[in-house]
């Protein structure tokens, strides 16, 4: 399915061949890149849990969002609300607008299921983006401050590592939409 299109821009749900893609642009940025996750991503949407969307900029993928109907794991699990998780925009992408339509429709499709949506981001400076990016598009902090591994920190805990599992979590209320 098609969610968005312009002369450069299409926004449509993930395709198998795009996890191939995504891997190797990953591990030739850096980063610690794993094709299983979309894998898993691809199989969720077969399973109708999620909805996986690919960004195609100029003919090639260029990023990626997940919404998922209910939450995966966090404060907000349990309470119906939908969850992003897996944003990203190639480095090569970034600053023409991508990762905003990404969101934009995420959010889009959210707002279809409940008036909130929440998302985790990493700690660390590689998120920093995300960070910034979330803030101004009016996400706020939950409360329940840091967790590592799906669990909250409790106060001058120790055993924590500043990886890609050390994170916050944040919502925002959505503008109302006819829910399914």
């Amino acid at each position: 399915m098609v969610y968005y299109r312009n002369n450069e821009l299409m926004i449509r749900n993930m395709e198998e061949a795009d996890a191939l893609i995504f891997t190797n642009e990953e591990i030739a940025q850096g980063w610690h890149a794993d094709i299983s996750k979309y894998l898993k991503r691809l199989k969720d949407q077969s399973d109708g849990k999620c909805v996986s969307l690919t960004a195609v900029y100029k003919g090639l993928p260029a990023g990626y969002v997940n919404v998922y109907y209910t939450g995966l794991g966090g404060p907000f699990s349990g309470k119906g609300l939908p969850e992003i998780v897996d944003f990203g925009v190639l480095e090569k992408y970034r600053r023409k607008g991508i990762g905003s339509k990404l969101m934009d429709i995420a959010e889009d499709i959210a707002g279809q299921y409940a008036d909130t949506v929440w998302l985790g981001v990493g700690l660390h400076s590689g998120y920093g983006s995300a960070q910034r990016m979330y803030v101004k598009r009016g996400y706020i902090p939950d409360g329940t401050g840091v967790w590592y591994q799906k669990k909250p920190c409790e106060q001058y805990e120790t055993s924590i590592a500043n990886d890609d599992e050390l994170v916050i979590f944040l919502s925002k209320k959505l503008e109302q939409q006819d829910k399914k």
